[in-house]
């Protein structure tokens, strides 16, 4: 057993190794953007889940939704696309310090009334595994902010049919 699992480890590390950076990079900015776009989209079109757990203090709860939808694809599309990566990385990571110091670390230590009394294990569960993962998610949020994208992005498609646009460079 153990040979099939150096094997299989092996295969995997040469296929990586194998891919194109560029390829790996779109991949990475892809998968990682998707819990934004996914988040932002369910802020915009279905928010009733969002507005009930929202703590009590929020005022005008579905305009802060639909706020923190227009934040969450904004900067999700950026990220994806890689146009303005680094102002996409920015606005998301501001985004996630608001949220968890203002939403999940106080969710961890005050229970909702609407909360059941049985259900108080899986209020504890949902702040606890959001503020790990905003905090995770801010993590990558402030790798990007030093990252140079590969060759598929937004940017480098625009300025690529820009330069078309303008034709070859005229010497005088």
């Amino acid at each position: 057993m153990a040979s099939l699992d150096r094997v299989g480890t092996g295969a995997l590390a040469y296929a990586m190794r194998r891919i194109d950076p560029s390829i790996a990079d779109a991949i990475f900015r892809l998968f990682f953007s998707s819990i934004f776009i996914l988040l932002g989209g369910e802020h915009l079109v279905d928010d009733t889940l969002i507005q009930h757990i929202m703590p009590i203090w929020v005022p005008a709860k579905r305009l802060v939704s639909l706020l923190s939808g227009v934040i969450l694809l904004t900067g999700g599309i950026g990220i994806a696309t890689g146009f303005m990566l680094r102002a996409a990385a920015t606005l998301l990571g501001c985004f996630l310090v608001v949220v968890t110091l203002l939403v999940h670390v106080p969710g961890m230590f005050m229970m909702p009334e609407q909360i059941p009394h049985d259900a108080h294990w899986l209020w504890d569960v949902f702040q606890r595994s959001n503020f790990i993962k905003n905090v995770c998610l801010l993590g990558v949020c402030v790798h990007l902010l030093t990252h140079e994208p590969g060759r598929f992005t937004l940017a480098r498609t625009l300025s690529r049919f820009m330069a078309a646009r303008r034709g070859p460079a005229r010497s005088e």
